[in-house]
């Protein structure tokens, strides 16, 4: 008699690792990232070179590149806009003609059961860079949650399902859901960026959004990569303060912080697999060098493991043309 554990047993064929199987990618895990440009014709559609596969896209273009998205099964979006202008005080991230404004009204006009959730930031409508007003090289913590709170609300008076503030700034989930529940949005949810790195995974993205810092680096509001009890009071100090969903950004190196959070507090977790995540996989495929699907949906059964229920990743699209293959 066998005395020792013989796990191979329900391993032996495709159907008995099936049946036990513990976590699966379902469509609605996945949210697909747009970025959309203001002032260039509206079927404008450039290729983002470090992201293959990613387009910077005018408004029609992105209603054409999301339709055919939805019918592969996609049911949520996030948004990342690009004015034509920038300034020092991020003016075209809560102007009521804004892109995302107008993004948000079309996508919500010709999709309305897709969820539709907007960046709440203001690094990509600042002539700087950063995500909050500069004064003496220092980026101002209270002074820039007026202007986060003005950005949701345009955002929500324009259609958004949700709100995401990603900007790290101290107390910008109170402020927002103080202005939000003012005007009559008390439904809102918001999904805060609670545990955002200062991380080199962002290089693609910042080409992409066109929203690298001109000077400094964003150290002094971003997280520390070394610290993980401090993702636990960031994260506990959102939910205080109102958040409805925490996010973790990056998501592959730090799983383990996806992890302590979906053990510590109860709200839905979402990590963000970034874009120098995406980017590599990429590169690595194009090389030759891995089997790109293979890594991709380890990748996301790793993340959904660790305790995410919503990923957002550039290789959503992807993904779903993979899940219909396999139906």
């Amino acid at each position: 008699m066998s005395l020792f554990f013989r796990g191979r047993r329900l391993r032996k064929t495709p159907a008995i690792r099936g049946l036990v199987r513990e976590n699966l990618i379902n469509p609605k895990d996945l949210v697909q990232p747009y970025f959309v440009l203001d002032g260039v014709e509206p079927d404008f559609e450039k290729p983002i070179a470090s992201m293959p596969g990613q387009s910077q896209l005018g408004l029609a273009s992105l209603k054409k590149r999301v339709a055919k998205d939805v019918n592969l099964g996609l049911t949520a979006v996030i948004l990342f806009g690009i004015p034509e202008h920038k300034d020092g005080t991020a003016s075209q991230g809560y102007a009521p003609d804004g892109i995302i404004q107008k993004a948000v009204a079309e996508l919500k006009s010709d999709f309305p059961d897709l969820v539709v959730i907007t960046d709440v930031c203001l690094c990509e409508y600042m002539d700087h860079g950063h995500c909050g007003i500069i004064e003496k090289g220092k980026v101002l913590n209270d002074q820039s949650l007026e202007l986060l709170g003005s950005t949701a609300l345009s955002h929500a008076r324009a259609g958004a399902d949700m709100v995401a503030p990603s900007d790290m700034m101290d107390g910008r989930v109170s402020h927002i859901r103080k202005v939000l529940d003012q005007e009559g949005f008390l439904d809102l949810p918001i999904m805060s960026y609670a545990v955002k790195y200062a991380s080199a995974y962002y290089g693609p993205f910042r080409d992409a959004a066109h929203s690298a810092p001109a000077f400094g680096d964003r150290k002094t509001y971003q997280m520390d990569p070394a610290n993980s009890r401090e993702a636990m009071r960031e994260a506990q100090a959102d939910i205080n303060e109102g958040a409805d969903i925490l996010m973790v950004k990056p998501a592959l190196p730090y799983l383990d912080i996806i992890r302590d959070l979906r053990h510590n507090f109860t709200l839905p977790v979402a990590a963000y697999h970034v874009s120098g995540e995406y980017s590599l996989i990429k590169a690595g495929a194009g090389l030759g060098h891995i089997d790109e699907k293979k890594i991709v949906m380890e990748s996301m059964t790793s993340i959904k493991r660790a305790g995410a229920e919503i990923i957002i990743t550039y290789y959503a699209r992807e993904i779903l043309s993979w899940l219909k293959e396999n139906q």
